[in-house]
């Protein structure tokens, strides 16, 4: 009787270490995790991680995502924004650091929040005391929806990269530029 209850409790620590494993491998989440840099001329580096949620035959943007109103900009845990130089962001200065991103969609315009608090989930958003800044963003049409959400940079110069955020049908751009 004694072996049957050491093997039922080894079995038990077996099935729970293999769901502990389960959760920390983030790909296999519906929301899997997501990566966007980008390398100036001298090495110096931003570094975008978040997560990446999917249509599903949802409505986005004004459905899933209400309109102005503070967006965790992703999924799961709060999408991380990582520069090892300094920035300007769309006309703000950003110093070398690490920050958080959110959005706020908007019909017409958006706007990127770059928060100061950091290490937290992606919601709620911590308020606009913890914001470092507020920049506006660009925003168009896609002619073809993006399935799942995705962040990426376009190289532009040298010293600026275009930050992008492309899901349903549009497209939120920013310039992101290091600054000296």
């Amino acid at each position: 009787m004694t072996q049957l209850r050491s093997w039922a409790v080894l079995f038990a620590i077996v099935i729970c270490s293999t769901l502990a494993c389960a959760q920390q491998d983030k790909s296999k989440r519906p929301s899997p995790p997501g990566s966007a840099g980008c390398k100036f001329a001298d090495g110096k580096t931003v570094h975008i991680d978040y997560s990446r949620p999917s249509m599903k035959g949802r409505k986005i943007y004004g459905g899933l995502v209400p309109y102005d109103k503070e967006w965790r900009t992703g999924a799961n845990e709060a999408t991380t924004f990582v520069a090892n130089t300094n920035l300007d962001v769309g006309g703000a200065k950003v110093t070398a650091g690490s920050y958080t991103l959110f959005t706020v969609p908007s019909q017409k315009q958006w706007t990127l929040i770059i928060s100061k608090k950091t290490g937290e989930w992606g919601i709620p958003y911590p308020g606009k005391r913890e914001d470092l800044a507020r920049v506006p963003m660009r925003s168009e049409e896609l002619s073809t929806p993006v399935e799942q959400f995705t962040i990426s940079f376009e190289r532009t110069a040298p010293e600026a990269c275009t930050l992008r955020l492309d899901w349903e049908a549009t497209r939120a751009e920013v310039s992101v530029r290091e600054t000296k």
